[in-house]
């Protein structure tokens, strides 16, 4: 891969062992998958900052790396934390996890990361704009600025992206280059999605039938809002790891790559997404309800608010958002109604990534298929699926 003088000399360490470090593993990344040079990166996006995900260890290389002056010279945001920051006795979180994951993010703030704790960091004020080359790790952010921003980022991992965020450069490889980009397969649905759940489970159908495809997807009429957006290319991230998916008459680069003709042609029906809500869908009788995987955006929280006008939630209601999104909900009075039904909206952190068992969380409904993919196994806990509104209703329910 080639190297600036500038970049050679950072790698050979004139600038400091905290970019040298950086530079050496942009470099190795960039020489596996054959890269030609780095490019300038316009922000970062740092994932595994949990201390339930990364451990001692995960701690001690982000210390390490702010104890040797480590900084960030790009923008950079942090992913969720697995507490909220503020608020992390009132869920329950023991001392000693709170300990360790305030110690991980003041260092990733020392180096100089913005604690937004979010994994939809496309919904802060400061967001990327069409052609804009990223570093993000989050996958369902990676996909969503790929698809919806037509913004440029591999779906890179946490240290990679921290060393971008350092150095403000990535490797130029992937989708970062056009010929990249271009759809594979051609997904033609056949029957109405009602629902953010459908929306969900059609892009975990699409991940897991062809997980290494770009697919270009024909919906049927209706409208298609954020919400739903941000639920397909989350589905689809968790089960087949897309990075990038196009949605004809919609998405910006759906039809402007070239008139290349996808390869393949699938169809979807309504029976292939209740079959895909079967596979995932496990617990017919679950005690809590979580909603917010990926965080909700201000749109599902006012819906929720809405909801909660009129009745009183008797089951827990969790809801995870950002911190961002959290003061605007508040703002609007959106958080207090919500609070006052019975429900608890949380920041700075998600289901996923939170130490759910200490909660006693073992038996969950949700309307994520891919909280539904990564709970069992990253939570030790059941699940079931229904859309928000059947989530909501079902939290009024004492059966």
């Amino acid at each position: 891969m080639y190297l600036t003088k500038e970049e050679e000399r950072i790698l050979d360490g004139e600038q400091g062992e905290a970019p040298a470090t950086a530079m050496k593993l942009l470099v190795a990344v960039g020489d596996v998958f054959g890269a030609t040079k780095l490019i300038h990166a316009e922000s970062a996006q740092i994932s595994g900052i949990s201390y339930k995900t990364i451990g001692d260890a995960g701690l001690e290389f982000i210390e390490s790396l702010a104890e040797s002056e480590a900084k960030a010279s790009i923008y950079a945001t942090m992913n969720p934390a697995g507490m909220d920051l503020e608020n992390w006795r009132e869920m329950g979180i023991p001392e000693e996890f709170a300990a360790k994951q305030s110690r991980i993010v003041s260092a990733l703030k020392e180096i100089g990361v913005s604690p937004t704790c979010t994994c939809t960091p496309y919904l802060l004020t400061r967001r990327p704009v069409f052609g804009d080359h990223l570093a993000w790790a989050e996958s369902s952010a990676v996909i969503y600025a790929n698809s919806i921003l037509g913004a440029r980022t591999n779906r890179e991992g946490g240290p990679m992206a921290l060393a971008s965020a350092i150095i403000g450069k990535t490797p130029m490889y992937g989708l970062h280059m056009n010929e990249n980009r271009v759809p594979t397969v051609e997904v033609t649905v056949g029957s109405g999605l009602t629902s953010e759940l459908d929306f969900s489970l059609l892009g975990f159908l699409i991940g897991s039938r062809m997980p290494h495809d770009v697919p270009l997807i024909t919906l049927p009429r209706g409208s298609v809002d954020n919400t739903s957006l941000k639920a397909l290319g989350a589905g689809m991230a968790t089960s087949g790891g897309q990075a990038l998916y196009h949605i004809a008459g919609l998405t910006p680069e759906w039809n402007i790559l070239g008139k290349n003709t996808p390869r393949d042609r699938v169809s979807v029906d309504r029976l292939d997404l209740d079959r895909t809500k079967e596979s995932l869908s496990k617990d017919s009788r679950p005690e809590d309800i979580c909603i917010g995987c990926p965080h909700c955006n201000i749109e599902e929280i006012e819906r929720i608010s809405q909801m909660s006008k009129e009745r009183r939630f008797v089951r827990r209601l969790l809801v995870f958002t950002s911190r961002y999104v959290w003061n605007l909900a508040k703002a609007r009075s959106s958080l207090e109604r919500i609070t006052e039904a019975g429900g608890k909206v949380i920041k700075d952190t998600c289901m996923v990534v939170a130490p759910l068992s200490d909660l006693g969380v073992t038996r969950v409904l949700t309307n994520s298929a891919k909280a539904a993919h990564y709970l069992p196994s990253l939570c030790d806990a059941s699940v079931g699926l229904r859309s928000l509104k059947e989530c909501l209703e079902y939290a009024t329910r004492r059966d």
